[in-house]
């Protein structure tokens, strides 16, 4: 198993046990304490998505003879998520008065804008790991090519040999025939 794995794993562990703790919270703030909890808990549930992904892309790097079980628990995860963004959304409405409710329904809070140069930096950050994702498994890409270019040259190579052995067998095969025709003649003289 895959000891990357076994770290988001256990981090997986960690932050969901801290947004349970947070999503039981929320009901019982109001105000800013809210507002401020709730981004917290959506920032989390964003990294525990991308801890999901990450651990996704694990599983996928290892043999097929061992990915069944990891496969299982990844279900079982991502299950765990789902069901955490649903209590999530219940317990930020529940309880709510309706100044509150109208609110963020509406968006109506002067921090629109930090809110979205944060959730523009989240998406900076996150489009430049994905990039970077991206650039290793095109370097990779490439680098099987050429191993695969110097395979088939010396697969190509190997063919011209084995050609050219045919060759000097045919050769060695017809002189021996000549030969055996000479000796033959030689012996009825």
């Amino acid at each position: 198993m895959s000891s990357d794995f076994e770290v988001y794993e256990q981090d997986f562990g960690t932050l969901t046990a801290d947004i349970t703790n947070k999503v039981g919270r929320i009901p019982k703030l109001s105000g800013d304490d809210k507002k401020g909890m709730v981004t917290n808990v959506e920032k989390q549930m964003e990294e525990a998505r991308e801890l999901l992904e990450q651990m996704d892309l694990e599983v996928r790097e290892i043999p097929l003879q061992s990915r069944g079980l990891l496969s299982t628990r990844m279900k079982s995860y991502k299950q765990e998520l789902a069901k955490l963004d649903k209590d999530f959304k219940r317990s930020r409405i529940a309880y709510s008065d309706e100044v509150n409710l109208r609110n963020e329904l509406l968006g109506d809070d002067g921090n629109t804008t930090e809110n979205q140069k944060a959730c523009l930096l989240d998406n900076t950050e996150r489009l430049e790991r994905s990039t970077r994702r991206l650039e290793a498994g095109y370097q990779l890409t490439v680098e099987t090519e050429q191993i695969g270019q110097e395979i088939l040259e010396n697969l190509h190579h190997d063919k011209e040999k084995i050609q050219r052995a045919r060759e000097r067998l045919r050769e060695t095969d017809t002189n021996l025939g000549k030969s055996s025709r000479i000796l033959t003649g030689m012996l009825r003289r």
